[in-house]
């Protein structure tokens, strides 16, 4: 697939050039807790215009995680929704992707984390579910919290890792740390106008600088209270920050 139908699959699923996907955490106590405050957290970036919503099993099980995206299938079927289980799980989430009507999926490694005599298989799976040419895989490379083991220089990384994907997904150190911008840039420009996704770290603040070097961005523990994951979403975040976006 050329580079200029890659980004004409991500143009289409997403409708827009600059994308907000918005992360679903899975908070909560029990299976009830958590569809309740997915629900609520849904409507509440929907109604900001939040582009999509990402379900992920940051807190809850990867049960838990069908169960939202069924819950987002039955009561906001116009919700562009993705998934990702995570421990590189590409098979999990397609499945699960497939079965209620996501558009894409998100691994948080495509390439560098495996040892080269390991890899061929991971990208076999990759391939496999990419040429089905339905769901969109996003990809993380030196992505936070994932090993380097390929031996190669991030220049071959991305060079590789865009084969099997259909966006790359780039992160600073942790969840909620800003990803610095010139890691964004050099991203940038060994992609080329290959779709490149921030994936942590984008504020009100920061969103203008980072969103003209990529393609759109994953946002999490913003949405939060006081920024951190393991709060509830806010009101007055989401939209302050869909806001800056806007201008």
């Amino acid at each position: 697939m050329t580079m200029n139908n890659t980004r004409e699959r991500f143009l289409q699923v997403f409708g827009t050039d600059k994308p907000i996907i918005g992360m679903l955490h899975l908070l909560g106590s029990d299976r009830d807790e958590v569809l309740k405050i997915a629900r609520e957290e849904t409507e509440l970036m929907l109604a900001a215009d939040v582009t999509a919503v990402l379900v992920e099993n940051y807190f809850g099980s990867s049960y838990d995680a069908e169960a939202v995206l069924q819950m987002l299938q039955k009561d906001y079927p116009g919700c562009i929704r993705g998934v990702n289980i995570l421990g590189n799980s590409l098979r999990k989430s397609w499945e699960l992707a497939e079965k209620y009507g996501a558009k894409f999926i998100q691994v948080d490694s495509i390439c560098g984390h495996l040892k080269p005599e390991t890899e061929n298989r991971y990208f076999q799976i990759a391939d496999e579910l990419k040429n089905k040419g339905d769901i969109l895989i996003l990809g993380g490379v030196r992505f936070k919290y994932q090993p380097v083991n390929s031996g190669r220089t991030l220049e071959e990384d991305l060079a590789i890792g865009r084969n099997h994907c259909d966006a790359i997904v780039v992160t600073g150190e942790g969840t909620g740390i800003e990803t610095d911008i010139e890691k964004i840039r050099t991203f940038r420009e060994y992609l080329g106008d290959f779709p490149l996704v921030v994936g942590a770290g984008m504020t009100a603040e920061n969103c203008a600088a980072q969103l003209a070097l990529s393609d759109g961005g994953i946002v999490g523990s913003y949405f939060k209270q006081s920024g951190f994951a393991h709060n509830r979403m806010d009101k007055e975040r989401v939209e302050t920050f869909m806001a800056a976006c806007r201008q």
